[in-house]
């Protein structure tokens, strides 16, 4: 029993070595870019960014005027109001201190959710791909360095299934 276990271990790696390996790769750049998706999640990012924009610049402008009536006026306010005054220009440049990373972090996050659902359509077409065309690996050419000469350029496959 013991020596049909031992050469049944050393005969099954040859027999899957037999199998033929269909190596393709796709270029998933290029796809992307290519997605008609692509500019509508550009148009909403670029909307968020110019009212995260516009809103700093509105802090800024705050912060500004504030600073320039505290300085023009400093020598004719008692102490009370130039202390007042003072924090209220510190809340504001720290309220645009903390408005920044929680703007990016908006941005990341929305980003994020733009971009999956795009990302999952363009790796379930390479799935489908693969297993209609019986590709053993598809890989990226743009991870990987060297692609073999026997490789399979599945890029038109994968742009024809999503309709691009």
């Amino acid at each position: 029993m013991k020596k049909l276990i031992v050469l049944l271990i050393m005969f099954l790696p040859l027999g899957v070595m037999a199998q033929e390996i269909k190596i393709a790769y796709v270029n998933v750049q290029e796809i992307f870019m290519a997605m008609p998706e692509l500019s509508n999640i550009e148009k909403q990012l670029t909307e968020m960014n110019e009212k995260y924009t516009q809103e700093l610049n509105v802090m800024r402008d705050e912060y500004q005027k504030k600073y320039s009536d505290y300085v023009a006026q400093q020598d004719s306010l008692t102490e009370n109001i130039k202390l007042r005054r003072m924090q209220e220009i510190e809340d504001i440049r720290s309220r645009m201190e903390n408005f920044l990373p929680i703007a990016q972090q908006d941005m990341q996050k929305k980003q994020e959710e733009l971009y999956k659902p795009v990302q999952e359509k363009i790796q379930n077409a390479i799935k489908s791909v693969g297993e209609e065309k019986g590709y053993t690996y598809i890989i990226d050419p743009q991870v990987f360095l060297h692609i073999g000469n026997s490789a399979i350029n599945a890029t038109q496959f994968v742009r024809t299934k999503l309709g691009i």
